[in-house]
């Protein structure tokens, strides 16, 4: 890392702190000022470093080398601040801005130079962030076991970036690829070895969910209190062109998921969900209705599936930025000059950043018990037209005139709209902001089995599509089966066109 001049914008507890830190490692850089807009610190000097200000007003009147970096460290800003002092300091050719995390990700006064990074398109969409005490919201994790599946996806890697603060014991970092949980655990521990967090033992583990045996023996080892249960399929074209993969990790992996832990008789256990799972018209959607229901129908219902357990459920729509999701394409799009593709200017959908998502799932899982269902309160959905056209001006260019937008049609198993509750789903007030517990009445829902005898059977039929049955061996891989068997239950599931019988 180059030696370079830093400005640090904001001069509050998190840009201190980050000061003092650059000025004793020396190597990182030197700051030269800090730009603030408090008329009381303006004039004034911290650690002999002058602040300067207000900032729209200096900004462009500072001496500023080519190589100069701006460092945004106002965890509390709003999307609306984010976004006018990313538009003054790109104008003010700095060479690089960095931010550090929202308020979510900073624990007390805890803030470290480690956490910043470059700013992203995601941290200036969408709406503020809810300020959570993280150090009070995870209280119920001090001292306790964690394990996170999924650990190296883009919300089950947030949750161990958050969970580090939490106190916890162990972090188990469960995952099936390799590379993956390799770079969060040297994430983690790098964070570590820079005062970020607690001393908690990380634990990297590779596994496959849809092993059973594995799965009873890894939960019986680990003993774990608390499972945050992140890990699935979920690219809804990729799965539409390999439906049984999908149903096969993400229901059967979730059901020997739930199966071990309650041999063990783990404390908490948390799905992630999605608003796809509410009236699914692709298979991916479909996966996770029925993670969903063997989650929340009642332990006194479900006898006949070995008595599985009740687990918390949070849903929510989607999260900008995650690993294929739409920002990545966008900015990849952009990057080679477009066209920015859009699936149709009229649709829809629910966006919110990673870290908000992950410190409401935190906080829900807190205070759910087992049986119940929240849905996080995404406010008003986003047009992708939109979205695009944000993406293609936080980049310096202008929609259409220099970066075009193209429209090309919905993909297999895609709608216009997404919807965060289903019929016989009432939502209710909750203490926490943005976050709603639902009252549910699974006889009015619109799709998937409404009774433990209607989910078994449908395991019971989906079962020898998924795994060799030697008294059936022609359905096994078999998508047209997969699809006859659903469908009765979906009847928004959407065909797939051309789809091969195996």
């Amino acid at each position: 890392m180059s030696a370079s001049r830093i400005y640090i914008i904001g001069a509050g507890f998190a840009g201190r702190a980050i000061a003092r830190e650059i000025l004793d490692k020396g190597v990182i850089g030197r700051v030269v000022a800090f730009l603030d807009d408090d008329t009381q610190k303006i004039g004034t000097r911290i650690d002999d470093v002058p602040v300067l200000g207000p900032i729209d007003q200096v900004v462009s009147l500072v001496e500023k080398t080519p190589a100069d970096e701006a460092l945004i460290a106002i965890p509390s800003a709003s999307r609306e601040d984010l976004r006018r002092l990313h538009t003054t300091l790109r104008r003010a050719d700095f060479a690089r801005i960095r931010i550090l995390p929202t308020v979510s990700q900073i624990v007390g006064d805890d803030a470290h130079f480690i956490q910043t990074r470059q700013i992203d398109p995601q941290d200036l969409l969408g709406r503020t962030p809810v300020n959570i005490n993280l150090r009070v919201a995870l209280s119920y994790l001090r001292g306790r076991r964690v394990l996170i599946t999924g650990a190296g996806g883009s919300i089950g890697s947030e949750l161990a970036r958050q969970l580090l603060s939490g106190g916890a014991e162990r972090l188990y970092l469960l995952g099936h690829g390799e590379n993956s949980i390799y770079e969060i655990e040297a994430e983690l521990r790098l964070l570590q070895e820079e005062g970020v967090g607690d001393t908690a033992t990380i634990v990297p583990i590779i596994g496959d969910l849809t092993d059973s045996d594995y799965v009873w023996f890894l939960l019986r080892r680990l003993k774990a209190d608390v499972i945050f249960h992140t890990a699935a399929y979920k690219h809804v074209p990729m799965m539409e062109a390999n439906p049984v993969a999908a149903i096969q990790n993400n229901v059967f992996g979730t059901l020997n998921l739930i199966e071990a832990a309650e041999a063990v008789d783990t404390g908490r256990l948390v799905l992630i969900s999605t608003d796809k799972a509410v009236r699914p018209s692709n298979i991916y959607g479909v996966s996770k209705n029925l993670a969903e229901s063997l989650f929340l129908l009642r332990p006194a219902e479900r006898d006949s599936i070995e008595d599985t357990p009740s687990g918390t459920v949070v849903r929510f729509g989607n999260v900008l930025g995650s690993r294929g999701s739409i920002l990545p394409l966008f900015r990849r799009q952009i990057e080679k000059g477009g066209p920015v593709t859009i699936t149709d200017a009229t649709a829809t959908r629910f966006f919110m950043t990673i870290p908000e998502a992950v410190s409401l799932v935190l906080q829900t899982a807190g205070v759910g018990t087992p049986g119940e269902l929240f849905v996080l309160d995404m406010g008003e959905p986003i047009n992708i037209r939109d979205l695009a056209e944000q993406m293609i001006r936080f980049f310096g260019f202008t929609p259409d005139a220099d970066i075009p937008v193209q429209e090309i049609g919905l993909r297999p198993g895609e709608k216009l709209t997404e919807t965060l509750f289903d019929s016989g789903e009432v939502p209710e007030d909750h203490p926490s902001e943005r976050i709603v517990k639902v009252r549910r009445n699974p006889a009015e829902r619109s799709a998937g089995p409404c009774s433990a005898d209607q989910l078994q059977t449908l395991l019971h039929e989906l079962r020898p599509v998924c795994f060799f049955d030697q008294s059936r061996p022609g359905e096994y891989r078999n998508r047209w089966r997969l699809r006859e068997v659903l469908t009765p239950y979906y009847p928004d599931l959407l065909p797939y066109p051309g789809e091969p019988e195996y």
